[in-house]
């Protein structure tokens, strides 16, 4: 992670560029430092954002989708949908090494419960930015752009097995979780999915509520594992080889709290292990699904980096 001169330098880096971009706050500028782990000062110092509106923009974020989610994706959104989409109230911001763009969010004007809000359809970094804070500086950002909106509300789905996806929706973003929706993109030609049920969470991101303001605030904060030791599990995730398996699942917990534990890595077990990737679908498909309408929700996240593997809190709401 990168600290002390390293968040400096970005600071001053994007100060300079304030007029053509937007304002950086400090502590963001902290976070983006801190989180930064693969690459070199001088990488860091060229990741700029900004929003992208122009044809040509938009034609390299279609490129963008197909290199991030591989040569057999069939469904990236077109150019003419973004375009009119960002036209009509979208949000699409990108991320930039140099004159390369290497990262997006994008986000189109919805209505939940006759409100507008944000739904985000799509948010991806390339490979090599992966694990540079790219994706968590793009939604800081979204989230500034709709509450200059005047919105409170973005949502988005994600795939609950994906840990780290759930620790920067948690631990950094705040989210809460209490849909979870059955193959709702059905059968997916990604080679990231193959072939796997796109079971999804709703992710609901009150962006102006107070636990995201202190979650954005200092990301850095997450649950700590003594503070659901003496919480029920729904299920295990025990070693077995190279991978873990789901086991010992409950569904007949009735405490406020419980657990329900994940795998890290699934994505290698959608490729390695695909039999054994289908039934933690399926049984982590019965938990949640059980527990969600039993009046529970999911609100913070344990990656435990170790043990390979995350643990969902979920807690019954009156």
């Amino acid at each position: 992670m990168g600290e002390g001169h390293a968040g400096a330098s970005v600071q001053s880096t994007l100060e300079r560029q304030r007029k053509a971009l937007w304002s950086v706050r400090p502590k963001h500028v902290a976070a983006l430092a801190q989180s930064t782990q693969a690459l070199c000062l001088d990488q860091m110092q060229e990741i700029t954002y900004r929003d992208l509106t122009s044809l040509s923009d938009f034609a390299t974020v279609v490129d963008l989708e197909q290199a991030i989610w591989g040569p057999g994706y069939t469904e990236p959104v077109p150019v003419p949908i973004l375009a009119v989409t960002v036209k009509r109230g979208g949000i699409l911001i990108g991320a930039f090494d140099g004159l390369r763009m290497i990262g997006f969010v994008y986000s189109l004007a919805g209505l939940k419960g006759g409100r507008p809000m944000q739904w985000s359809h799509m948010a991806g970094v390339v490979d090599q930015f992966r694990n540079a804070g790219v994706g968590y500086r793009l939604k800081l950002l979204q989230r500034e752009r709709a509450l200059q909106m005047g919105l409170d509300l973005i949502e988005w789905t994600y795939d609950p097995l994906q840990a780290m996806n759930a620790h920067l929706n948690f631990t950094k973003l705040g989210v809460v979780v209490e849909e979870y929706e059955e193959n709702v993109y059905g059968a997916s030609q990604s080679p990231l999915h193959r072939g796997n049920p796109t079971d999804r969470f709703v992710a609901e991101w009150r962006i102006g509520a107070p636990h995201v303001v202190r979650r954005v605030g200092a990301p850095d904060i997450p649950l700590r594992t003594h503070e659901i030791a003496d919480v029920p599990r729904a299920n295990r995730a025990l070693p077995s080889g190279e991978w873990h398996e789901c086991s010992a699942v409950d569904l007949g917990i009735d405490d406020r709290r419980l657990i329900v534990e994940i795998p890290m890595g699934f994505t290698e077990m959608l490729a390695n292990a695909p039999d054994l990737a289908f039934a933690w679908r399926m049984d982590t498909r019965r938990i949640f699904a059980t527990y969600f309408a039993r009046g529970f929700r999911a609100v913070d996240f344990l990656l435990d980096r170790n043990g390979r593997k995350g643990a969902y809190l979920l807690v019954r709401h009156d």
